[in-house]
């Protein structure tokens, strides 16, 4: 790869290389703050590529690779090669992390006890979670919640948090100062803008936390709340994760862990400020 840059995301080491200049920039200047791989050994790559030598200049499209690959994925243009990059990191966890089970989850802490929140697209989770941490929390992850196959605690993850269409406004208004990447318009997913987590969050990065609460929320309905029974969880968690399977009896155990010992709710929500105020109360409770 003619461009390149290494960083570390909590406990995981990625390479991120491209035949183009602009993503690795924009990649460097977001992640600023991060530190480089332990021993400069990167657990992941990520490689940008074109398909074809002429694709570099000609109506530029990015192919996302890797260590770990999905041969039928569509390529993306190079306005949106940030969002390769970060597509790039997600795949790699998806199909080769084994040293954590891994949920498709916003993770906050408080106190030293996480709270963890996952559910459908468009639920949310990473609205609420960069919006709590404009209130005292620290956001441990946007994309996926690490948990540990030996003691259950979730490590942080805290990459960029991708916001999407409406959110975007919803949390630039909250955090005035916070820093933003540049808008993505045109995604799968429509308009996307990635906030960087404050320095709180990457300072420690580094310190896991004990979860004490487990919300499945959902957008756009009025406000309620239910305890949600372990069987459901179990299923709700075994379809967010993205490895469950691939980890085999170490994957079972340590889900049927969490499932055992963290409370669980459901909650409806009509907007950030009615969540914000039910997740505070449920906190309270846990």
């Amino acid at each position: 790869m003619r461009y390149s840059h290494q960083l570390r995301i909590g406990p995981v080491g990625f390479r991120v290389g491209s035949d183009w200049r602009a993503p690795i920039d924009q990649l460097r200047a977001l992640y600023r703050d991060y530190p480089a791989p332990d021993g400069g050994i990167p657990d992941f790559t990520v490689r940008l590529f074109a398909a074809r030598p002429w694709r570099r200049v000609v109506r530029p499209s990015v192919m996302i690779g890797g260590d770990y690959v999905l041969p039928e994925a569509a390529p993306l243009p190079l306005a949106q090669g940030l969002l390769a990059a970060e597509m790039g990191m997600n795949l790699q966890m998806a199909l080769g992390q084994r040293r954590y089970l891994l949920l498709h989850a916003s993770a906050v802490e408080r106190d030293g006890r996480a709270l963890l929140m996952t559910g459908e697209s468009g639920a949310g989770k990473s609205t609420l979670a960069a919006l709590l941490a404009t209130r005292g929390w620290r956001l441990m992850g946007d994309e996926f919640a690490l948990v540990d196959l030996a003691d259950g605690l979730i490590h942080p993850f805290p990459r960029l948090v991708s916001l999407k269409n409406r959110a975007i406004d919803v949390v630039a208004a909250a955090t005035p100062g916070a820093r933003l990447g540049p808008l993505l318009s045109g995604t799968p997913k429509g308009d996307i803008r990635h906030l960087v987590p404050d320095a709180h969050a990457i300072a420690a990065m580094d310190r896991p936390a004990r979860s004490a609460l487990l919300l499945f929320p959902r957008f756009g309905f009025g406000a309620e709340e239910r305890p949600v029974g372990p069987g459901e969880v179990f299923v709700r968690l075994t379809q967010a994760s993205t490895n469950y399977t691939a980890l085999g009896e170490r994957g079972f155990d340590a889900l049927l862990g969490l499932v055992q010992s963290v409370p669980a709710r459901a909650i409806d929500y009509p907007d950030t400020e009615s969540a914000l105020a039910m997740v505070e109360a449920l906190w309270r409770g846990a």
